[in-house]
């Protein structure tokens, strides 16, 4: 199965949080929690750990993310997580890495598995999409 949807960042809060013991490397590591919603085949919200070592004058570094998702696939509501990755040099994605997290699926979404991925559009528009399936 497939769903497909947008989602808007409603939250981008960094923590703080620093890796120890401190290892001065030419890119910082930073830590924020998120919180987006959906639209479309996708609906809901999500709760998000980030993590990343990035340079914003230059667009360039890594992040990696741990989502915790609650609303409805294709009709289908519950909740799970969600793992996602990838680098930029500024004007470009690569290494991407999308996954749900095994045994994490509750209600309708309970024994979901899969993968799926995330673009943003010239014009801004954030999309996300999930090939899944269901387990018992």
């Amino acid at each position: 199965m497939r769903a497909d949807g947008t989602f808007s960042v409603h939250a981008f809060v960094p923590t703080g949080l620093r890796p120890e013991p401190a290892v001065a490397t030419a890119l910082p590591v930073g830590v924020a929690t998120m919180e987006k919603r959906y639209e479309g085949e996708v609906t809901g919200r999500s709760a998000t750990l980030f993590t990343a070592a990035f340079d914003q004058a230059t667009g360039v570094g890594t992040y990696v993310a741990m989502e915790s998702f609650e609303g409805a696939l294709n009709g289908r509501e519950g909740t799970f997580n969600f793992a996602h990755s990838a680098t930029t040099t500024g004007a470009d994605r690569s290494a991407e890495f999308f996954t749900v997290v095994p045994s994490s699926g509750t209600g309708e979404l309970a024994g979901i598995s899969g993968t799926g991925g995330l673009a943003v559009e010239a014009d801004g528009t954030h999309r996300v999409w999930f090939v899944y399936e269901l387990g018992e």
